[in-house]
């Protein structure tokens, strides 16, 4: 069990990237973690070095049965969650042509379903214990979309939509979540983790053709450093007042600010003709309000 001097993380998609580099911070700082990983076997130096503070267990956060039993194993062997961090997932770039259903599927069922299947798990016993942290790894293409990055973005997006949602839901039970959005990091998203599609179409040379040359070309030289990310994350679970967004990196920063300048402008632009559509002598006020 963990003391109550000690964080209990759950961090899905351990061994590699993000996760494994948060994972080693954490347990760096005297933190409890729970590493999941589909091969948990390569978490085997971190279990050697943190053997009282750390647990390996296999986890495909796509299957339900294995995203409750690893939930289930964790409570039993800590006591409790009391952070979350869905960071398993991965880059499929290409144009929304050139990908075939099954592709498609698959990405939104680790990215956005396997989110999705853990928080479910998680949530009953953050409820129980009237705390807790979720911290959900979407992208800076979770806020702004590119060429080629379409299904990518859209499981980002949809996971925000959720985030936002859950945020407003669990507030008011000591819950909170905060959605990251990080730029170019060097992790292996555009190495190992990049799925691009078999056969590419000609006429999509200059846009998804260019973005995934573009990844390929920065691989290894992202600005990124994912160990100044994790302890970015750390410091958002250690606030009292964490954001709802974290956007990492400058040219998260650059990308989210011009989105929203671009976004304020058109919604300006067409504000009057957005208001008309009400009926006459209609008083409108916000969503939900």
């Amino acid at each position: 069990m963990a003391d109550n001097t000690q964080k209990v993380w759950f961090i899905t998609g351990s061994s590699t990237g993000f996760g494994r580099v948060l994972a080693e911070t954490v347990l760096e700082e005297g933190n409890c973690v729970i590493a999941t990983a589909r091969k948990p076997e390569q978490l085997n130096d971190l279990i050697t070095q943190y053997p009282e503070t750390a647990k390996a267990i296999r986890l495909d956060v796509t299957n339900p049965q294995e995203v409750s039993e690893a939930v289930n194993s964790a409570l039993d062997a800590f006591g409790r969650i009391d952070v979350l961090v869905n960071n398993a997932g991965y880059g499929a770039v290409g144009a929304l042509e050139e990908f075939s259903d099954e592709a498609i599927r698959r990405q939104f069922e680790t990215n956005l379903l396997g989110a999705l299947n853990v928080m479910r798990a998680v949530l009953p016993s953050m409820r129980q214990q009237r705390s807790g942290h979720i911290l959900n790894i979407s992208s800076v293409g979770g806020f702004v979309s590119f060429p080629g990055s379409g299904i990518y973005c859209s499981t980002k997006f949809a996971l925000e939509g959720l985030s936002e949602a859950l945020a407003q839901e669990v507030k008011p039970l000591g819950i909170k979540v905060t959605i990251i959005e990080p730029g170019a990091f060097r992790t292996d998203f555009g190495g190992r983790s990049l799925i691009t599609p078999e056969q590419s179409i000609d006429d999509y040379a200059s846009t998804s053709g260019a973005m995934i040359q573009w990844i390929r070309e920065n691989d290894g030289k992202q600005p990124g450093d994912p160990k100044k990310a994790a302890k970015a994350m750390i410091q958002v679970v250690e606030s009292d007042n964490p954001p709802l967004r974290l956007a990492l990196g400058a040219d998260a920063v650059n990308a989210i600010s011009e989105k929203l300048e671009s976004v304020k402008a058109e919604l300006e632009a067409w504000k009057q003709v957005a208001i008309d559509t009400a009926f006459e002598g209609v008083e409108v006020g916000a969503i939900g309000g």
